[in-house]
């Protein structure tokens, strides 16, 4: 049976520098399984640091990162996706020459072990084609499947790279900053979209719009100076005088 608040991932007394800058220093944190965790702070507090050492992007200078209790400290990214951690990035990483339907069927054909073979079961084609369907359902692109991704919206660029995160079906997502230039209308649609795509799953959230960060957090943790300086419920930390002095403001 598995316990309520059941830790999906530890990080501990984790470090990074690049030369003399510390960017992540001495950073723990548990991540409960199934909640939300939004993590925020100012500009060069390493929170996208934190998402590289995570992810695999970058080895730690010294600490560990253990996900489901495998230590996945230094780990190459795809070993790390296939155990079950997906990311986004700050700077839209999509194809742009490529439809919308194009952009997604490679994550699944990768899942699935789908190779381009005419000799490949035609069962399988089919069944990746459908789950592609499925995911841009979900992310509210059924409709542009044979659009090239080049020609959506910002907002609906936004959510395409939403939906190549959830694609492998990650037990951990990871979003860094989903919303950025997004206009208010689409940040509200934004909220929803995660929201929906994130059911029953763990996500760690980047965000720098605090009306995304208190509508989907379970938990917050407050970066500075690649320490934390605060993690609790979001009505405790909008009410943190040390948060408030570091990052949120009067």
């Amino acid at each position: 049976m598995k316990m309520e608040n059941e830790t999906i991932l530890e990080i501990v007394d984790l470090y990074k520098n690049f030369g003399s800058l510390m960017a992540v220093n001495g950073f723990n944190l548990s991540i409960a399984k199934g909640k939300r965790h939004a993590i925020i702070g100012p500009n060069g507090a390493g929170k996208t640091t934190l998402f590289n050492l995570l992810s695999g992007h970058y080895k730690p200078t010294r600490g560990r990162i253990m996900f489901n209790g495998q230590d996945i400290t230094g780990m190459a990214p795809h070993r790390i996706n296939r155990l079950g951690i997906a990311r986004s990035f700050q700077i839209i990483n999509v194809f742009p020459q490529l439809s919308v339907f194009e952009n997604v069927r490679p994550v699944l054909m990768s899942q699935n072990n789908v190779r381009f073979n005419f000799l490949q079961n035609i069962k399988r084609w089919k069944e990746v084609n459908q789950k592609t369907l499925t995911i841009l359902e979900q992310i509210g692109l059924i409709d542009k499947k044979d659009v090239p991704a080049g020609f959506l919206s910002y907002g609906e660029q936004r959510a395409l790279e939403v939906g190549l995160t959830i694609a492998s079906d990650p037990e951990l997502i990871l979003l860094d900053e989903p919303t950025a230039g997004m206009s208010m209308d689409e940040t509200r649609q934004a909220i929803k979209l995660i929201d929906r795509v994130t059911q029953g799953k763990t996500l760690v959230i980047i965000e720098h719009d605090m009306e995304v960060v208190f509508s989907l957090a379970d938990l917050v943790t407050v970066m500075h100076y690649g320490r934390i300086v605060a993690t609790g419920p979001p009505e405790e930390i909008r009410k943190d005088h040390k948060v408030k002095e570091a990052y949120l403001g009067d």
